[in-house]
C-alpha cells in the first residue's frame, strides 16, 4: 500500500500489513492526536518522541519497530500530511480486518 505523503501527490511512501500490525501492537496512534482532529508537525514530532521512548526500552530490539521508523515515521518524507493519510490507512485497515472477523 502507498500513501500520499504531500498534498500534491508527488511524494509518496510505501506501507505494509506488517507496518499497520507493528502501530496496533505499539498502539502508537492512540491518543496521539488531540479533540480538534487536526494533525499537524507537533503531532508527528509527538509521535516520534513516543516512538524513541518504545525504543530505548526493551522494545528498541524489536525489528518490526525498527523498520517502521526506518521506513515510514523517519522517512525523509514523512510530513504532517503524510501522517494524516497514514492514520485514515490504519483505520481502514483496522475496520476491514474487524469486517473479517465479523466484529
Amino acid at each position: 500500500m502507498k500513501i500520499q505523503s504531500n498534498a500534491s501527490g508527488t511524494r509518496s511512501i510505501e506501507i505494509s500489513d506488517t507496518h499497520l500490525e507493528t502501530i496496533e501492537k505499539y498502539q502508537l496512534l492512540r491518543d496521539l492526536i488531540d479533540s480538534s482532529g487536526y494533525v499537524d508537525e507537533l503531532v508527528l514530532d509527538k509521535l516520534k518522541l513516543n516512538i524513541r521512548s518504545l525504543l530505548e526500552g526493551q522494545a528498541g530490539q524489536d525489528k518490526d519497530l525498527l523498520d517502521l521508523c526506518l521506513d515510514v515515521i523517519y522517512h525523509p518524507n514523512m510530513k504532517a500530511f503524510g501522517l494524516q493519510q497514514l492514520v485514515l490507512l490504519y483505520i481502514n485497515w483496522k475496520n476491514k480486518a474487524n469486517e473479517e472477523l465479523g466484529i
